[in-house]
Formats: structure tokens, sequence, C-alpha cells
């Protein structure tokens, strides 16, 4: 056979230019296929059930630790919302969020004796950062804080065998300097003990442990139970059947817009649904929960007696009960020729927060010019999430015009705000509403105008 033969005449010979392409797109193919809607619903009821499993024993109601927590919760079952971030236990970023003091958990752990706080993380880890570092650094500060005679509960209490000796000890020495922290908050320490009742105690329950396996609710302490929903995957999830470890974790990529109210309320439907079929059927149910009347209800920031926040409500503009009302979305020309009401027109994220810093001046002269007169007026402020641009407005307000007893004294010199003052001011709000999160950026915003250089 002559060189020029147009036949291979060995296995060398052989050669598939594509082949190394059409490898690698099937191996991203069979991963997005593991990784599918259906197989992420159907983890996260099978968690659900793990879940469940732990409440019967240790019969204490569940908290979920936004936002991954809820996926695993019905709602008839969920007792209220934690907000706990693993970035704050992240190694050598161990913190005590100031913008997160889950306040609202005391008194749900002192009517129960303690509770279940429930998160889950993705493949390869027992259980997130929140629940091995942030939580407890979080329940030794409050313990420390509240309880300073209580001595026995002041330790930071780590999960068993999971963090080295160093990194503990690490955390271990931040904690005294949080206490002092949150105590120059100035919040009612008093209040907040009688809030809690007992110190914390913590144990631990996931797929591989519950620790400590004898630990009950008792008379001394209110017990904390952190739950990994998930259980843990050590392979590519191709190996495992379908099964997602933390398939509720970061739905923003995945679930076309669903929410874990709609999903346990539609579950049935939903799991029987094809996966070509799911995103539209999501888009259905969806658009029905949108056309439902829905209750954007105001909460008052205490101590004051007239300033409110809440979410924009998509179906009335007329703010029935307020006297005032400040929109920080809404298109500003049309609140033209209306003295009650300004609009600010801000837009979202972070392009929202640098225009909240442009409106601020308008902020202060609109506050200044209407409740001068009349200091009983109710004010509104409204942003379409609730939680980020309305607070950081009510935050300026709040350092601008209001004592320290939460009463309207009109507008006072900015020469002496400083960072302390703003976060003061900031624990208000957040204990006030306890899902407000302004973001960084809306922060950096407030604070460059409220220390900025006074004018003389």
């Amino acid at each position: 056979m002559g060189t020029s033969d147009p036949y291979p005449v060995s296995l060398s010979s052989l050669h598939f230019p594509s082949a190394e392409q059409s490898l690698s797109q099937t191996l991203a193919s069979l991963r997005r296929s593991a990784l599918s809607v259906s197989n992420r619903l159907r983890s996260i009821e099978a968690d659900a059930r793990f879940v469940h499993e732990v409440v019967d024993h240790y019969d204490l109601p569940l908290i979920a630790n936004e936002r991954c927590g809820s996926w695993y919760i019905p709602p008839d079952s969920k007792a209220g919302s934690a907000y706990f971030k693993s970035t704050d236990g992240h190694t050598g970023q161990w913190d005590f969020s100031f913008r997160r003091l889950n306040l609202q958990i005391l008194p749900v752990a002192r009517d129960h004796g303690g509770c279940i706080i429930v998160d889950s993380t993705r493949r390869g880890k027992l259980m997130p950062d929140a629940l091995s570092k942030t939580v407890p650094i979080w329940c030794a500060v409050m313990n420390r804080a509240l309880f300073p005679s209580q001595t026995a509960y002041h330790a930071v209490q780590f999960p068993p065998d999971y963090l080295g000796p160093s990194e503990e000890s690490q955390i271990e020495r931040r904690i005294d300097g949080f206490v002092q922290a949150l105590k120059a908050l100035k919040l009612d320490i008093e209040a907040l003990r009688e809030s809690l009742g007992r110190p914390i105690k913590i144990a631990w329950a996931n797929r591989s442990y519950l620790y400590p396996a004898d630990l009950h609710k008792g008379d001394g302490y209110n017990l904390f139970v952190l739950c990994s929903a998930s259980k843990r995957v050590h392979g590519a999830e191709m190996s495992e059947g379908g099964y997602i470890q933390g398939a509720g974790d970061d739905s923003e990529s995945w679930a076309h817009g669903l929410t874990p109210p709609v999903f346990w309320e539609n579950k049935s439907a939903l799991l029987a649904t094809d996966e070509e079929e799911l995103p539209d059927r999501i888009q259905e149910l969806m658009a029905k929960q949108r056309s439902q009347k829905t209750d954007h209800q105001a909460i008052r920031v205490a101590p004051t007696q007239n300033l409110y926040i809440s979410r924009t409500s998509s179906l009335s503009t007329d703010s029935d009960g307020y006297d005032l009302v400040i929109d920080c979305n809404a298109s500003p020309q049309a609140s033209e020729g209306n003295a009650k009401r300004l609009n600010l027109g801000c837009g979202s994220a972070k392009l929202g927060s640098r225009d909240l810093r442009k409106s601020l001046d308008q902020v202060k002269t609109f506050v200044n010019t209407t409740l001068l007169s009349n200091p009983a007026q109710s004010l509104l402020v409204t942003c379409e999430t609730g939680k980020d641009l309305s607070a950081g407005a009510l935050l300026a307000i709040l350092c601008l015009f209001y004592n320290d007893d939460g009463q309207f004294v009109g507008l006072q010199s900015q020469q002496y705000m400083d960072k302390q003052f703003i976060r003061q001011r900031l624990a208000w709000i957040v204990t006030s509403k306890h899902d407000v999160n302004p973001s960084r950026s809306t922060l950096q915003s407030v604070n460059a105008f409220l220390m900025q250089r006074p004018d003389y």
C-alpha cells in the first residue's frame, strides 16, 4: 500500500479534529442537565424533609437565613427570617454586621426556648460559613453584651472539629471589640436582655451529625440549632442522580423569577411540569402572584413617632394615611406642584445610590420646609424594594432633624456628625424594619453628604 493511500493504516494516524470540542460540549450539556430547574426543585423538596426531621427532634420554630433558607421552609412553618452573611465568616474577614443586627429573632427564641436557623451551601462543604462562624460570632456578642455576669456562655461556640485552633483564636480575640461597638449604638440593652430572656447555647444539625446529640432546650438557656439543610456532595452533580447540594442558593441565576412562597404554594404542579415547560409555567405563576393585591405595610421607625418606611406600592400612588411622602424612584415630574410629595427619580442599584447622593439636598429642603411648621405630620419614605434607597434617605433625615429621643428638633449642624453618630441612627432603622439592607454604595452616599464640610 503506497504512501499516498487515502486510508489510515494505524490507530495513531486517526485524527478527529472536533472530538475534544465535542467531548467538552457534551460534558457541559450533561452538567447543565444535572443542574436543571426540575432537579433543583426536587432537591429542595428532599432537603426540606430533613429540616422537618430536625424540627421533630428539637421542637423549635424555624428561622430562615435569607435568602437561601426560605426555600427549605414552607411558609406556614416559617417563624421568621434572619440575615447572617457568609462573608462575615470568611477567613480573615470575621465580622459582626451593624447593617443587619437580627434582633427580631430574640423574642422568638425567648417565647419558644430557642429556634432552628436554616441555611445551606453549595457542593463540597458541610455547612455555610454563616452557620459555622457568623452566627457563633453573633451569639457570643449577644451573650457578652446582654448577660455580662454569665461568663459560662461568653466563649465563642464553634462546630466540633471544623475550624483550626488558630482561626478559632483569632475570632475569639475580636468579640470584645464587637461588643463595645454594639454598646456604642446606645440601644436599650436592658430591653434587649428582656427580649431574649436567657443566654444562647448552640447546637448543629446536618446530614453528618446532630451535635451535641443529647442537647435539648433547657431552663437556663435558649437553644439555637444551626441547621444546614443539604446533603454534602463531594463529586460532580452528575454523580448524584439529580440531587444538587445547596439547590436553593443563588436563585437569581436559575429560578426564572420563582420565589419560595410561590414554589411551596404550587409545589405539586411545578414538580409535575416538564423541564422545557417550566420557565413559561413559572412566569404564569409569578404574573398571577403579582396581579394579586399585596399590602406593602409601612413600618414606623422608632423612637420617632412620625417617620415611616415601606416598599413603593405598584397599585396605588395616593399613599393614603400619610401627610408627606418621599418616593426615591418615582418620576420628579409626577410630584411637581404637590407640596406634600417629593419624587427623587433615582435609578436602581449603584446608579440609584449615586442619584440619591445628588438628591439629598432636595430631601433636606423638603423636610425642613414641611415638618418645621408642623412636626406632628407623618412622613412616609419609599423605594422600589423598601430596603435600600428609602433607608438611605431616612437615615439622612434622622441625622439632620431628630435628637437622641427621636424628637424632631429642626435642622441640626452637620459639623459634628461622624460615622459612629450615623451608625447609631441606622440602628433605629434596622431594628424597626428587619429586612432593611442599605447597600454599601447607599451608605457611602449618605456618609459623604452628612460629613461634608458645612458652608459658612
